[in-house]
């Protein structure tokens, strides 16, 4: 593959994605609603009586009303998503959070990867992936930037995956698994807003025209389960007939001369602050994986980039951290998961789009200055009884 232009290079790590219009905040102190156990109750552990948590489609509820997070110390231009909150480890209940538009819908970018790998160790547990498999970077499943060695097996994927937010890796990863098992870890929890099944070459290829799947129908927005499956299958399928570098010069002309918002907005794997911080705490302290898979997940999450980034960090207060971040044409996004030495178990999501800056990495200080900003405001907040 030819190297790149340096005017598109930055963002060929990211996952690119427009969004709906957020809505409106909802402010003020109110009691936190309980989530009920997500899974069995632990040995010795009374059961958590809660509020219903889906609605009669079996959808999360709208975040709980909690008060606002704090402005961001610095400027962040667009806009800006933010859930923080404390969760109980056991019952995953939310102790204490504040948040920003965490209802609105929001690019994911390389941030969804996370769910690639939780669905790769799911499989791994029920024998159907084998670590030990081997792949080799072929036309058909080469995605965008760098990629790795041919030979490389699931492990070193997985790592690069998160590590290196290496989108080759992702689609080898993605497509082994099965696409629809990567959209089921949004599934099974009720996230009806958030869409993690097109692999990263898939929605390039929508974005720039090349699908002929995805021009020729109008249902694949509002699209969900089998339906969702069939279209996805049929936009991925065509995305596998291209080569990385010609959907590479395509991209180059659809953002210099032909960029869409309505279009990137119906492509691309998204979701909600409150959403995917419901996955996130899920996904590090309820994973139900086996202990050997348990071990992978953190050790290679904790490959991802925010732990550096954490006032927490500095303060010498943390022991584990797992994150994942991911940024791209006018979008950033972050999330973490955080374990402090004393005990607190913290999640955080930051999203933005519509960024003043086309180039949005030099904006991570100023993200984690508002997740630091809004770290502080939760511990410093009395928990929920």
């Amino acid at each position: 593959m030819r190297a790149l232009s340096s005017r598109a290079a930055w963002w060929l790590p990211a996952l690119l994605l427009g969004c709906a219009q957020p809505t409106p905040v909802r402010e003020g102190h109110v009691t936190l609603q309980r989530q009920p156990v997500p899974g069995e109750t632990r040995p010795g552990q009374p059961q958590v009586t809660a509020a219903p948590l889906r609605d009669d489609r079996g959808c999360l509820t709208p975040a709980p009303a909690v008060p606002k997070a704090p402005p961001p110390p610095h400027h962040l231009s667009g806009q800006l998503g933010l859930w923080v909150a404390e969760v109980d480890p056991v019952t995953l209940a939310v102790r204490r959070a504040v948040a920003t538009n965490p209802d609105s819908v929001f690019p994911l970018a390389s941030t969804y990867k996370q769910a690639v790998l939780w669905a790769l160790l799911r499989d791994i547990d029920a024998g159907r992936v084998s670590p030990r498999e081997r792949f080799d970077v072929t036309r058909q499943n080469q995605s965008l930037g760098s990629y790795p060695f041919d030979g490389s097996d699931v492990r070193t994927l997985s790592e690069r995956m998160i590590r290196n937010s290496d989108n080759t890796a992702t689609d080898i990863l993605h497509r082994r698994v099965g696409l629809n098992a990567v959209q089921d870890v949004a599934d099974r929890l009720g996230l009806c807003r958030t869409r993690l099944i097109l692999p990263t070459k898939a929605w390039w290829v929508a974005q720039t025209g090349l699908s002929a799947t995805f021009n020729g129908t109008a249902r694949w927005v509002g699209a969900r389960g089998d339906e969702q499956r069939r279209i996805a299958a049929l936009i991925d399928g065509d995305a596998q007939r291209y080569r990385a570098d010609y959907v590479q010069r395509k991209l180059n002309d659809h953002f210099d001369h032909r960029r869409d918002d309505a279009v990137d907005a119906q492509v691309y794997n998204l979701s909600t602050p409150y959403e995917f911080g419901t996955l996130v705490a899920q996904e590090f302290l309820r994973p139900d994986l086996s202990d050997a898979s348990r071990r992978w997940q953190r050790d290679v999450m904790a490959l991802g980039y925010g732990k550096s980034a954490l006032t927490l960090t500095h303060q010498k207060r943390v022991r584990y951290v797992g994150a994942k971040g991911g940024n791209g044409w006018q979008l950033l996004t972050y999330s973490g998961y955080v374990e402090t030495t004393d005990g607190h178990h913290l999640v955080y999501v930051f999203m933005q789009r519509g960024a003043d800056q086309t180039y949005t990495m030099p904006n991570t200080r100023r993200a984690f200055a508002w997740i630091n900003a809004a770290l502080r405001d939760v511990l410093a907040r009395p928990p929920t009884p």
